[in-house]
């Protein structure tokens, strides 16, 4: 696969970073100033590379202008792609779909990447662009991350909108990061309460993995509407890292070993203060204590009790 950007020369660092971040190729022609003929070029450097794909990035343009136009018309002619996809950004609202519209008129493209598509602000702009133009949307992006971009189903939109969740999606995001024998491995420790700074760590990851932390939430069924006007900052895994990344090796393995001294040294090194490092520890012990409880099959209300200032009856 290649990627190449027929129009910007300021903008191809920009997808050289996001290139290589997937692992694509770019294809570059930073002096050439024919669009039509640098996709030529790309196409023809494919066919010697033994490269089966090539994707070639036209301009964005906050408005349509006739030359941009003809322009795309030109490329399309000449290089006959096997799929031609609108990419637009959700939040523009009904310039979205005017736009759409418009393209689809002149080049009659295949289908639409909506991008920025929150499903209970944006929902509409999803149902106006398929009803305006007849084209499927085929992928959707929730943010300004990689991770967030993904197939789009019409059914888990619809329910999403309706303030139902999205469960399927969120189950098939954590089963990309499912791992088996770290789950037995994890397992085992939780229930021998060995649970550890590392273990953690390791699971702190996984959740970055799958992505945006406001967007999953929106997955679980009457969420959505709940998260609407929260702010979640997703900085606390940084800061958590932090504090657990100035441990040695040992300290991680072993939380019992992080006495007054060790505790001072890991804040002077996450540059935090003593107060959030006990708060850290203790949370974390208790967690370690709720995991190792529920491992054991001692029931809800046993967890329950062994909670702190939670009300009793």
């Amino acid at each position: 696969m290649v990627a190449c950007d027929v129009y910007r020369p300021a903008a191809i660092n920009q997808l050289g970073v996001l290139a290589e971040q997937v692992g694509v190729q770019i294809y570059r022609e930073e002096d050439n100033k024919n669009p039509v003929a640098i996709a030529q070029n790309a196409i023809q450097y494919a066919k010697s590379h033994s490269l089966d794909t090539v994707i070639i990035d036209t301009a964005g343009r906050l408005s349509v202008d006739e030359e941009m136009m003809q322009e795309i018309e030109n490329i399309k002619n000449a290089v006959q792609p096997s799929e031609t996809l609108f990419v637009v950004d959700s939040m523009t609202g009904q310039d979205a779909v005017n736009t759409a519209t418009i393209f689809n008129e002149r080049i009659n493209f295949d289908g639409v990447v909506l991008t920025k598509l929150d499903g209970d602000t944006r929902g509409g702009a999803a149902l106006s662009i398929k009803y305006s133009v007849g084209k499927p949307i085929k992928f959707v992006s929730s943010g300004e991350k990689l991770d967030t971009l993904d197939v789009f189903y019409p059914d888990r939109m619809a329910q999403r909108i309706l303030g139902m969740g999205d469960i399927v999606s969120l189950v098939e995001k954590a089963q990309e990061q499912f791992d088996e024998k770290e789950a037995e491995r994890l397992e085992k420790k939780i229930r021998k309460n060995k649970f550890d700074f590392n273990d953690f760590l390791g699971q702190l990851n996984q959740i970055k993995r799958m992505g945006d932390i406001k967007s999953l939430m929106g997955m679980i069924p009457g969420m959505g509407k709940m998260m609407k006007d929260i702010d979640i900052d997703e900085k606390a895994f940084t800061r958590v890292e932090a504090i657990i990344l100035s441990m040695t090796p040992k300290e991680r393995q072993n939380p019992e070993l992080l006495k007054m001294s060790r505790k001072k040294r890991i804040a002077a090194g996450s540059g935090k203060n003593i107060h959030e490092i006990n708060m850290f520890i203790k949370q974390f012990d208790q967690m370690r204590k709720m995991m190792h409880m529920m491992s054991k099959g001692q029931g809800m209300e046993r967890l329950m009790r062994g909670m702190p200032n939670m009300p009793r009856r």
